[in-house]
């Protein structure tokens, strides 16, 4: 059994990993999974629709995580929030998880953002509510990375001049939604907040504001513009460590209301001196795809729990790492999680926000959807010598429950470029 990639012949593994379903409740962190969206390769919609999403294999790849004891985030950047999912979307999304969640007893806290400003913008956020297949690169998945309508405004910003009182009511009605489906709020970096925000003193306000409404405690988030270029300068100042005593007030003034802070800034000395200055109680959630093992790991000052896009194609081994170091084999867990690094370092290889392409690229090819499309089209945003490593380094790690499939689907992909086999 072997494949002709682009830089030659490659023999996959014809036996997976065995990463068995079930198994003791995760005890020593607590882990999400920001699980990405199946589009409906079927639906008839052109560039500017909403999207379609095929409501029954995403819900199924929710109850694939959660049966590996994974908490799922939802409606987070992974689910293409502002990159194909309009809020809409992501507010039918949120309503169909939280009630699969309370159904199957599984783990949840979805995104609480600002994207219904972007209506009428005219910035990406607005118009890449496209669905599957829309736009003149659907149809070839592996055009190179930066092509077309999406690549050129993936950072624009979504604000539409939105004022700060229209950025407050706007998380406000998505808080009221999360909370009413039963789930926890996990609070996203706007861009509308970073458009309309003069001083770091907008930001306290609005989310003091935002905290004092909160029910229960919340997930703050903060995503760094490697994800999205619009959030450049978040929390009021492009200087990291000004920007960090803003986050650090803002916790600190309402520390009953913060669960923790899923930190995405791909630093992980950043990440750990955080941590660090955390209130007690307030937990450090890593978002960082790069230097994850060891953040989770920790050290001898403390650790950093999970909510990773990077989970989304690894769940099962990293579910089955986390119950190593459950029994304190800290040594076993980095032997089981360290090897999935340079898969996730390829997938968010710059530009970092079109990692969702390499995501769905793994669950077609590992059998959790019968296609590689994606809403926005956003298939398109990377190319064949991206697609064709992806492959080879997932199915190093026996990522693929059956690998005579993935190999025989990374075949039809590649014919489509005219690589013969």
């Amino acid at each position: 059994m072997t494949i002709r990639l682009l830089h030659g012949v490659y023999e996959p593994r014809t036996e997976p990993a065995v990463f068995a379903a079930g198994g003791a409740p995760l005890t020593s962190r607590t882990v999400f999974s920001a699980a990405h969206v199946v589009a409906d390769p079927y639906a008839d919609t052109s560039w500017g629709s909403p999207a379609a999403v095929d409501w029954d294999a995403t819900l199924a790849f929710r109850r694939h995580l959660w049966s590996h004891g994974l908490g799922v985030a939802e409606a987070m950047d992974t689910a293409q929030r502002g990159m194909g999912l309009d809020w809409a979307g992501a507010a039918e999304l949120i309503r169909r998880s939280a009630a699969e969640a309370k159904a199957v007893g599984g783990r949840i806290a979805c995104g609480v953002g600002t994207d219904q400003l972007a209506a009428g913008a005219g910035s990406l956020a607005s118009g890449a509510g496209s669905s599957a297949g829309a736009g003149p690169s659907a149809s070839g998945a592996g055009s190179s990375a930066g092509a077309g309508p999406l690549a050129s405004g993936a950072g624009s910003s979504a604000s539409g001049g939105a004022s700060l009182a229209e950025v407050r009511d706007a998380y406000e009605e998505q808080l009221a939604l999360v909370e009413e489906s039963g789930a926890q709020a996990i609070v996203m970096a706007s861009r509308a907040l970073a458009s309309a925000a003069r001083t770091s003193d907008d930001y306290l306000a609005v989310y003091s504001h935002l905290l004092r409404q909160a029910s229960e405690p919340v997930i703050l988030h903060w995503l760094g513009p490697m994800f999205d270029p619009a959030l450049e300068g978040y929390w009021g100042s492009a200087d990291l460590d000004a920007a960090t005593s803003v986050l650090l007030d803002v916790i600190s003034a309402h520390p009953d209301k913060v669960d923790g802070i899923k930190i995405s800034l791909l630093d992980a000395q950043r990440e750990i001196d955080l941590r660090r200055r955390l209130p007690e109680g307030v937990r450090c959630y890593t978002g960082d795809d790069f230097n994850y093992p060891e953040l989770i790991a920790g050290d001898e000052h403390g650790f950093s729990h999970a909510l990773l896009g990077i989970f989304d194609p690894l769940g099962p081994p990293a579910a089955e790492a986390v119950r190593v170091l459950d029994t304190g084999d800290v040594s076993g867990f980095r032997k089981r999680l360290d090897p999935t690094v340079a898969l996730s370092r390829h997938l968010f290889q710059p530009p970092t926000r079109f990692y969702k392409t390499g995501v769905v690229l793994l669950a077609w090819l590992a059998g959790h959807q019968s296609h590689f499309t994606m809403v926005g089209g956003l298939q398109s945003a990377r190319s064949l010598p991206y697609f064709c490593r992806a492959y080879e380094l997932a199915d190093g790690l026996g990522l693929f429950p059956d690998p005579v499939l993935a190999e025989s689907r990374m075949k039809s992909l590649l014919s489509m470029y005219g690589v013969a086999q």
